[in-house]
């Protein structure tokens, strides 16, 4: 959809009427972060909060170089503003996701990974004592859940090697155990993996778990050859579901989308905004509510609402939304220029997410030479 300057102007518009059940949020208070302006602070993603379980650190990452690809891994405290800087000389793939940093252990551990001396390691660090742990070689990690002890990792997604399979990986005592192989995957869907792969070797890539740690989803990476900081890197595609409890596959889709889990751990939000069933892989549309193009919607934690980005304007301006899940209620909490930020191949997106509290909602922005991660916080 390409939206023009009058039309962006009467979608934003709309959006910003009276928003119904939406309360507090309709008088959200919008500001960046940090107070220091002179670097890039990005959240890595819109399927995890950058909050704390507690609610009194922020994890991010920043750097000071044009594309972000070099910087540190840092904790905010909410309350004082004090910083803490828990990795240094971090490299990463992109400005996009940054370095996948992520909390876990409920809050005690920040997880991420980082390129040194040409191979990727999956990192845990105590945020009391700043001890970190190498858990893992040539490997990448996904989104786990904060108030779990594991995290979903992958062979990259470039050059998987002999790593094409999905394996979890305990951050305590840095155990880790194939779940599911990408032969079981092709096994299982042969026609709807040869429509995009054929013969192809595929690994499994990008799986995110559920609230309740029992279901992932994930898509497949095939090699393309190109630098990995590149759009010729892979070919990522294809959506399934897997139970992990039950050790069976629930369903596989054709288009990835943007998903995100619902903290019911049975339904998944993704573009339209729709609503994907994962017991029965159907998929319905939430009513009355406008596409929100470019968007990545994803659930507060009552499931009650959720947050959207959007682009509103062919020349760059971007906003994040807050919709009743029901559908049919929406305001507009913040429009902005999104059209700057870190020079990185894969530019930043605002990837709203909320607080473990649903009282906040944390973005991305890119309106300077500095991509900001900003914080919304609802009025009420």
């Amino acid at each position: 959809m390409t939206v023009t300057k009058s039309a962006a102007a009467i979608v934003v518009a709309a959006m910003l009427a009276p928003a119904g059940e939406l309360g507090g949020w309709k008088a959200a208070k919008v500001r960046p972060l940090s107070p220091q302006q002179d670097r890039h602070s990005i959240h890595s993603y819109f399927n995890t909060s950058p909050e704390s379980p507690d609610g009194r650190w922020v994890v991010y990452y920043t750097s000071s170089t044009p594309d972000g690809h070099k910087g540190e891994v840092r904790i905010l405290q909410r309350a004082t503003g004090e910083e803490r800087v828990l990795a240094r000389d971090v490299t990463t793939e992109d400005a996009h996701r940054s370095a996948c940093q992520q909390w876990i252990s409920n809050g005690r551990r920040v997880v991420f990974h980082d390129y040194r001396d040409g191979h990727w390691v999956v990192v845990a660090v105590d945020i009391e004592t700043r001890a970190q742990r190498v858990l893992a070689h040539d490997r990448m990690v996904s989104w786990g859940q904060p108030r779990g002890g594991v995290v979903p990792i992958y062979g990259p997604h470039y050059d998987p090697k002999a790593f094409r399979d999905l394996e979890l990986l305990d951050v305590e005592s840095g155990d880790r155990r194939t779940v599911l192989t990408a032969i079981e995957v092709r096994n299982a869907y042969p026609d709807l993996v040869a429509s995009q792969y054929g013969d192809r070797q595929f690994s499994i890539y990008f799986p995110v778990l559920s609230p309740n740690r029992q279901r992932v989803f994930f898509k497949l990476a095939a090699p393309d050859g190109g630098d990995f900081r590149s759009d010729k890197a892979s070919t990522r595609q294809l959506l399934f579901v897997y139970d992990l409890a039950a050790k069976r596959f629930l369903f596989g889709h054709k288009n990835w989308g943007h998903p995100a889990w619902h903290p019911n751990s049975r339904e998944i939000l993704n573009v339209g905004p729709v609503v994907i069933d994962s017991e029965a892989g159907t998929i319905e549309a939430v009513p009355g509510l406008p596409r929100f193009p470019g968007s990545h919607p994803s659930f507060s934690p009552s499931g009650q609402l959720f947050a959207t980005d959007m682009k509103v304007s062919a020349e760059g301006r971007w906003g994040v939304a807050i919709g009743a899940a029901n559908g049919r209620e929406h305001a507009v909490i913040h429009t902005f220029d999104n059209s700057k930020g870190a020079t990185s191949w894969r530019v930043s997106h605002p990837h709203p997410v909320f607080s473990p509290d649903g009282r906040r909602v944390y973005f991305n922005v890119n309106a300077t030479q500095w991509t900001q991660l900003y914080v919304a916080e609802r009025a009420d």
